[in-house]
C-alpha cells in the first residue's frame, strides 16, 4: 500500500492481527469521536464506548480509546450498525459516529471474488482482483474527509455507572465460582446461568 500507516493505527492493527476496512473504519470513528470531544486516551474509565455492532471496528476502538471489556468501559448494543457513541464522564458530553450509506459496496465482479475469497474458493485472478480493490478501499477510507464516511451527532445518553467488582459465590451444580449479580436458585441451591433452568412463557 502506498499510505503510511500513523503509529496508532499499526498498533491497531497489531491489536486486531491485520488491515482490513471494518478496522479502518473503526480507527476513523474513534479519532473522530476523541477529536470531536476533544480527549485522550484514558488511563481508566473516563471515557465510555458504546458499540453498535461486534464488527472488526471494536477492536479500533478499544486500542484508540482504551474502551475494553475488562474495564467495563466498552458496551455492546447489537443493533448491527457501523456506528460508535462515545461519553466523556469528565465532561458529561457524548457523541454519536456513524458510517454513511454505501461505504461497503461492491459491484458484482467485487462481490463475487469477495465472496470466493472469503469461501476459499478463489482463483488467482479473483483474489488479485479481491487485494486490488480492499487496497483501494483502505487507501480511500484512511484520506477521506471525515464528513464522507460518518455523520456526528451529538447525543445524551445515560452514563453507566463504573465497573464493579462483585463477591464470587460458588455453584453447587459444577463447583464453578460465579459472580453474585449472575448466580440463581435452583431447587434450593446456588446455581450458575449454565446450571440453572430456564424458564420462559414468551416473555
Amino acid at each position: 500500500m502506498s499510505v503510511e500507516f500513523p503509529e496508532d493505527l499499526q498498533e491497531a492493527i497489531r491489536f486486531h492481527g491485520h488491515v482490513c476496512p471494518g478496522l479502518i473504519m473503526g480507527y476513523r470513528a474513534a479519532r473522530a469521536a476523541r477529536d470531536y470531544l476533544q480527549v485522550e486516551r484514558p488511563e481508566d474509565e473516563e471515557l465510555v464506548a458504546i458499540a453498535e455492532s461486534d464488527g472488526c471496528g471494536v477492536d479500533a476502538v478499544q486500542s484508540l480509546l482504551s474502551c475494553t471489556l475488562g474495564k467495563g468501559n466498552l458496551i455492546y448494543r447489537d443493533q448491527g450498525k457501523q456506528a460508535y457513541t462515545l461519553i466523556c464522564r469528565k465532561k458529561g458530553r457524548a457523541v454519536r459516529v456513524a458510517a454513511r450509506p454505501g461505504l461497503f459496496d461492491r459491484t458484482p465482479e467485487q462481490e463475487t471474488a469477495f465472496q470466493k475469497v472469503m469461501g476459499g474458493t478463489a482463483t488467482e485472478e479473483e483474489t488479485v482482483v479481491f487485494r486490488a480493490f480492499q487496497r483501494e478501499r483502505l487507501e480511500w477510507m484512511l484520506e477521506a474527509k471525515t464528513e464522507d464516511l460518518f455523520t456526528l451527532t451529538e447525543v445524551s445518553p445515560e452514563v453507566p455507572g463504573k465497573a464493579r467488582i462483585f463477591k464470587s459465590v460458588t455453584c453447587e451444580y459444577c463447583g464453578e465460582p460465579v459472580m453474585e449479580p449472575r448466580a440463581r436458585i435452583r431447587d434450593g441451591k446456588v446455581a450458575c446461568l449454565d446450571c440453572c433452568e430456564n424458564y420462559s412463557r414468551g416473555w
